[in-house]
């Protein structure tokens, strides 16, 4: 029953992803999510007093507003290509209104970090088990059982820091950024092409994943705190962890897959006051 079930779910994304905008299977898994918050907000706001939820409400507020900053924080590094005549024209070069810039994300990794840490940390539950004689790994498993405890927290933090920097290293490959750079006659402004770029952007990646990963690891971690602190299980979830980056990947994800097609085909904006706005009697303003 599950699998047949998963086999349709990801059949009904793929369609999704054919015929419509986003990604099919991300959405209906942040669907899924969204769709366990009203009943979460309306749990929370029955069993607490008004101020209460009034401050629980502006701080899931502010931890969405970290999350989307982390999701969107990015480090452009200017790039110029040099000049090269092709017939009467003249491509390349640097100009101040067309400059370039390779972007990389603070947080380059994503949710993937978060969903490593949490595998290794069901392991030693999951070996007290088979032990359960043994006092050692059943204060162990009892440990790292219990998600608002310190110690589960901590060796969490640290394991999403160390995964950032893994899948980072995996997904960004610095030596072939440099390649694709040198082939294609683009350079840094006072970087040599080709290995001291690499050098120079592997630098910039490292300096930047540190702060990320430190911003993800608290995110993981906030729902606990936010637990600790009275909130119940089911509303506290939303305020960071996987549920949270998820729901805010997918939208903006959405949002700018959206954008990029309303652009493309000239398209009124879906609020007034936004950004894409087509020009009255520009060639190609009417479909």
């Amino acid at each position: 029953m599950l699998i047949s079930s998963a086999v349709i779910l990801v059949w009904l994304g793929e369609r999704i992803t054919d015929n419509g905008i986003g990604n099919g299977v991300s959405l209906i898994i942040a669907i899924g999510i969204i769709a366990g918050l009203p009943g979460a907000i309306y749990n929370e706001w029955s069993v607490n007093s008004p101020m209460v939820f009034f401050i629980e409400v502006l701080a899931l507020g502010f931890a969405t507003m970290g999350v989307v900053a982390l999701t969107q924080a990015t480090r452009k590094i200017p790039i110029n290509y040099a000049r090269r005549v092709m017939g009467n024209r003249v491509a390349g070069g640097m100009t101040n209104n067309a400059r370039q810039y390779i972007p990389l994300k603070v947080n380059s990794a994503g949710v993937m970090p978060i969903i490593f840490a949490q595998a290794i940390m069901f392991i030693p539950a999951t070996v007290a088990q088979f032990f359960p004689q043994s006092s050692f790994w059943q204060s162990t498993g009892a440990m790292f059982a219990d998600y608002t405890g310190l110690v589960y927290n901590i060796t969490f933090g640290l394991l999403i820091v160390v995964f950032t920097y893994f899948y980072t290293a995996i997904v960004i490959n610095p030596n072939d950024i440099a390649d694709n750079l040198k082939r294609n006659g683009g350079f840094i402004p006072g970087v040599k092409p080709g290995k001291k770029t690499a050098e120079y952007i592997d630098n910039i990646l490292s300096r930047i994943t540190l702060p990320g990963s430190i911003a993800l690891a608290i995110v993981a971690v906030f729902p606990a705190f936010a637990s600790i602190m009275g909130v119940s299980q089911g509303f506290s979830m939303f305020f960071g962890g996987t549920s949270l980056l998820i729901m805010i990947g997918v939208v903006l994800d959405t949002l700018q897959q959206m954008e990029s097609y309303l652009l493309m085909r000239h398209y009124d904006g879906l609020m007034r006051q936004g950004r894409i706005r087509r020009t009255q009697g520009a060639p190609g303003a009417s479909i």
